[in-house]
C-alpha cells in the first residue's frame, strides 16, 4: 500500500511470480495488470483520473440508460444525466467514489462500499470486491448484498482495457466468445439482438485492421464454464479476459474518440456484464435483489502464449 497525493487515492499493489496489479482507491479500479514486462491491460498513471473508464467498475447497472429514467415495483426513478450528447445516465454510481479497504495481502486485496440511498436509486447495497492474484492470472469477485428492506434492480459489468503489448491494436486479433451482436440506435442504446454480422463476427480471431468498435454482444458462448475475450498480438502474446455467468454479455469498445485522448486506441476494453445497456428500461436480463439476498459474480484476466503462459 502507497499513501500518495495521487487523484485516484491510495494505491493498492499485489504480487505474485513475476504478475503485479495495482488498484486504486477512488473507483477501487484495476490501473495496471502486467506479467513480467508485458501490460495485460493498458495502464494509466497514479497521476492520472482514469481515461476512458480504464480499469473502472460498473454497478448498479454498466453501460447506458436512457434519460436516465425509469419504473421499477410501481416507483418512477430518474438518474442524473451523465453523458449529456446522447441523454443518457452512463455507467453506474461508484467509479469515481473511495472504497475502503477491508484486507490486503502480497497478492490479494479486498476493497468494499456501502451504496446508500441517492436521488434516483432509493436502494442501499453492500459490495465488496475481491482481486486476487494466483498462477492461473488475476480473478475478480465482486457481491452485492441488499442492506435494504426493498428489492433491488441490479446489474453489473466491468471495463478493463487489454494492452496489444508493444504492437498497435491494428495488428492484434480479437476473439469474442459470443453468438449475437447487439444492433443500438444513434444513442448506442440496444434495438435487438441479431445474428452476428460479417464485419462484427470475432467469434474466431481475425485482425482487427483499422475497424472501429463500440459494440455489445450477447448469448455469450463458455468453455468449462468460462467466456472468454482474447487480444493477440503478432508476437503471439495474448491478453486475455474471461467471465463467469451471470456476466454473460461483452461490450467492446476499440476507444475511436476524441475524449480518450493520448489513450485512443491504445487497446480494445472487453467488458463483462450481466446485462446489455438500458437494462432498467427492457429488464433483459436485468437481476433483481431481495432484502438480505446477495449477487455475486466472477471474471478475470492472464497472459497468454509469447514466451510464457497458456497458448492462445
Amino acid at each position: 500500500m502507497t499513501l500518495s497525493p495521487s487523484p485516484t487515492g491510495r494505491q493498492f499493489t499485489i504480487t505474485h511470480g513475476d504478475q503485479e496489479a495495482v488498484i486504486t482507491e477512488r473507483g477501487a479500479a484495476l490501473r495496471c495488470y502486467r506479467v513480467g514486462d508485458r501490460d495485460v491491460v493498458v495502464p494509466f498513471g497514479a497521476d492520472e483520473l482514469p481515461p476512458s473508464m480504464h480499469g473502472a467498475i460498473l454497478l448498479p447497472w454498466p453501460n447506458r440508460l436512457a434519460d436516465g429514467h425509469y419504473r421499477f415495483d410501481g416507483g418512477t426513478y430518474q438518474l442524473p444525466i451523465t453523458e449529456p450528447a446522447r441523454h443518457v445516465a452512463n455507467h453506474g454510481l461508484v467509479h469515481s467514489v473511495a472504497w475502503r479497504l477491508v484486507g490486503h495481502s502480497d497478492s490479494h486485496v479486498e476493497l468494499a462500499l456501502d451504496l446508500l440511498p441517492v436521488p434516483g436509486y432509493p436502494f442501499r447495497l453492500d459490495v465488496h470486491l475481491h482481486y486476487r492474484l494466483t498462477d492461473d492470472g488475476l480473478t475478480v469477485r465482486l457481491s452485492a448484498t441488499n442492506d435494504g428492506e426493498r428489492r433491488a434492480p441490479y446489474g453489473v459489468g466491468f471495463h478493463p482495457w487489454l494492452s496489444p503489448g508493444t504492437a498497435s491494436v491494428d495488428e492484434c486479433r480479437l476473439q469474442v466468445d459470443a453468438a449475437s451482436w447487439l444492433r443500438t440506435d444513434d444513442r448506442l442504446l440496444p434495438v435487438a439482438a441479431e445474428a452476428l454480422p460479417a464485419d462484427r463476427d470475432f467469434s474466431t480471431a481475425r485482425v482487427l485492421g483499422a475497424i472501429r468498435l463500440d459494440d455489445g454482444y450477447g448469448s455469450a458462448t463458455y468453455r468449462d464454464g468460462k467466456s472468454w475475450a482474447r487480444l493477440t498480438a503478432p508476437d503471439g502474446s495474448t491478453a486475455a479476459a474471461w467471465m463467469e455467468r451471470p456476466l454473460g454479455y461483452w461490450q467492446v469498445c476499440t476507444g475511436d474518440f476524441k475524449e480518450a485522448g493520448r489513450y485512443r486506441r491504445t487497446g480494445v476494453a472487453t467488458e463483462p456484464m450481466s446485462c446489455p445497456a438500458n437494462a432498467f428500461v427492457s429488464r433483459q436480463d436485468l437481476a433483481v435483489i431481495e432484502p438480505g439476498a446477495t449477487h455475486t459474480v466472477f471474471w478475470g484476466l492472464r497472459l497468454e502464449g509469447g514466451s510464457r503462459g497458456t497458448p492462445a
